[in-house]
């Protein structure tokens, strides 16, 4: 088995993913394209950092993302967030605006989201690593068979998990969720691509009123 730095309950609960053959070839791409001196983002001790700040016992939300930001600085390993220092891609504002249209706040415009996943909100990105510069360039290595595992452990070891789903690619993991334990919303997604499409979704709103009604604590989004 692959010996990887992650939370213990994520080590457990994954553990017949790290002995599967796609993840040794994972594994062995990286390290093929490290030594070539390709760079790789975000930085290996943050690839599992969504999954570090928020184990697997911890999961209310999961936001599901593509892949990491390409541009120097920005991959930090949590879905949609880069590091404080850093200015916010466009994808982060739009969902800022949704926040304080949805919820009445006003966002500070701080892009670290570290905070959202110290409260329960899995910040998953589909795919784990990338070629700088290059988007989507690790799509195909083996990121997707490890993160589906994550959606349906999730799915099969959790009561009540709120899942954002935005854009066709997020949504088109909801089949992995089994949706009679577990509550999925979905919408556009929040790029400007979107040409505003994701306004307007409530999805903070609505998993606040899904988790009360659950009886669990609601996610404090104003940053």
């Amino acid at each position: 088995m692959i010996q990887v730095k992650i939370e213990d309950n994520w080590r457990e609960a994954l553990a017949g993913e790290f002995s599967k053959p796609y993840f040794s070839e994972l594994v062995r791409i990286l390290h093929e394209e490290k030594a070539a001196g390709k760079q790789i983002y975000p930085p290996g001790s943050q690839i599992f950092r969504a999954f570090d700040l928020c184990p697997l016992p911890n999961v209310k939300v999961v936001i599901l993302g593509q892949d990491p930001y390409h541009g120097y600085g920005q991959a930090m390993g949590l879905s949609f967030s880069v590091p404080d220092g850093v200015p916010a891609p466009p994808s982060l504002k739009n969902i800022f605006k949704e926040i304080e249209n949805d919820l009445g706040v006003k966002m500070s415009g701080r892009p670290n989201l570290e905070n959202w996943a110290r409260q329960g909100v899995l910040l998953l990105n589909a795919v784990l690593t990338v070629r700088a510069g290059e988007p989507t360039s690790h799509a195909g290595i083996g990121w997707q068979s490890f993160t589906d595992a994550v959606i349906r452990c999730i799915s099969e070891r959790c009561e009540g998990i709120v899942f954002m789903l935005w854009g066709s690619y997020a949504r088109s993991k909801a089949p992995l969720i089994d949706a009679s334990r577990h509550f999925v919303l979905e919408a556009a997604h929040p790029s400007p691509l979107a040409r505003g499409a994701f306004f307007g979704c409530r999805h903070f709103s609505q998993a606040n009123a899904i988790l009360s009604g659950e009886g669990r604590e609601p996610v404090d989004w104003q940053l």
